[in-house]
C-alpha cells in the first residue's frame, strides 16, 4: 500500500507487483516436489494473469 500511495503511475507500479508475485509463484513451482503444490502454483499463475490483464485498465 504504502508503494501505491506514492507518487508515481499506479497502473505501472501494480504491473511491477504483479511481475514480482510472479517470479515467487514461477519459484514455488521450480522447487515443488509434490502435485498438490504444483497444481496450487498453477492457479496462483493463472490468477495473477488475470490481475495483470486488470491491471492493463488502470492509469
Amino acid at each position: 500500500r504504502k508503494e501505491i500511495d506514492k507518487n508515481e503511475s499506479v497502473g505501472k507500479k501494480l504491473d511491477f507487483l504483479a511481475q514480482e508475485m510472479n517470479r515467487e509463484a514461477n519459484t514455488i513451482l521450480s522447487k515443488s516436489l509434490d502435485l498438490v503444490t504444483t497444481d496450487h502454483g498453477v492457479e496462483i499463475k493463472t490468477t495473477i494473469e488475470k490481475i495483470r490483464e486488470q491491471i492493463q485498465n488502470v492509469e
